[in-house]
């Protein structure tokens, strides 16, 4: 059977991949396996992945939230958009949790011009700038062209003394984060400029993916028991995360919930820091 994914390519449907990527969801195999029988039954030939990836999240929230919230993972970050403003803090959050200091949109002058940049980070005595590409659709990637316009920006931002967290510091680092993926050609021009490079899927084994996992830093976008709307509501709170939603008291209140309803938003928190 064919399916047409985003991207407009077709491919044959991989039923191993999709139980595959329940699994890493946090569902047991009997589960994943039992979910994609289901859906075999209701697809046919020229499904969209999008058609797929919906029922699949829809059956996968009959049986646990957390799951599901998991499963919308890649969703959920893209839902931090449109602008990207809030992937921006995201990404200063992710940061901070591996023990770096932090700032966010800043205006600098380089040696040439003037510069906007997205994060600035320190650590270990090395500075680095942080710019991030957020990208609306899933299937949208982060070509050559962006790793050498940023090179430029840092070279131009190299040299020069900075007091963003103690004084006369320079920059020593330069990363690009991305929601989605960077292109071959990205990765390739971008390891050999010694640029330090973030995606959905890369580098391998640390990738965007891998350390919210590792560090359970879900966005708060990716709740199955809150509303789009709700979570607007929190986004402008500065309550980007799951974690600030259950020790910032004041999050809760403003969404005006009842017991029952806050019960299961709070439920479905503690399974995904906790599982």
């Amino acid at each position: 059977m064919k399916i047409k994914k985003q991207s407009g390519e077709w491919v044959n449907f991989d039923r191993q991949k999709l139980i595959r990527s329940l699994i890493n969801s946090g569902a047991n195999y009997e589960l994943a396996n039992a979910i994609v029988s289901e859906i075999e039954s209701k697809i046919q030939d020229g499904a969209t992945s999008k058609q797929i990836f919906r029922l699949a999240f829809q059956k996968l929230r009959t049986r646990s939230n957390s799951n599901a919230a998991r499963y919308s993972l890649k969703k959920g970050i893209q839902l931090l958009g449109p602008a990207g403003f809030y992937f921006e803090k995201f990404i200063a959050r992710i940061f901070e949790l591996q023990d770096y200091s932090t700032k966010t949109n800043l205006i600098v002058e380089g040696n040439c011009v003037s510069h906007e940049l997205d994060v600035v980070v320190q650590k270990d005595m090395h500075l680095a700038m942080i710019e991030c590409k957020f990208h609306g659709s899933q299937e949208t990637k982060t070509d050559v062209k962006v790793p050498m316009y940023i090179l430029s920006r840092f070279n131009d931002l190299k040299n020069r003394d900075y007091n963003f967290f103690s004084s006369n510091q320079q920059f020593t680092k330069c990363w690009i984060v991305t929601n989605n993926k960077f292109t071959e050609d990205a990765v390739k021009f971008g390891v050999c400029s010694e640029l330090n490079l973030l995606s959905w899927n890369y580098p391998e084994n640390n990738s965007l993916k891998d350390i919210i996992t590792h560090y359970r830093v879900f966005p708060i976008t990716c709740l199955t028991t809150i509303t789009q709307a709700e979570k607007e509501i929190l986004l402008l709170e500065d309550i980007l995360t799951v974690y600030d939603f259950i020790h910032f008291g004041k999050s809760k209140t403003n969404l005006k919930l009842s017991q029952n309803r806050l019960k299961k938003v709070l439920n479905e928190c503690h399974q995904l820091l906790n599982n």
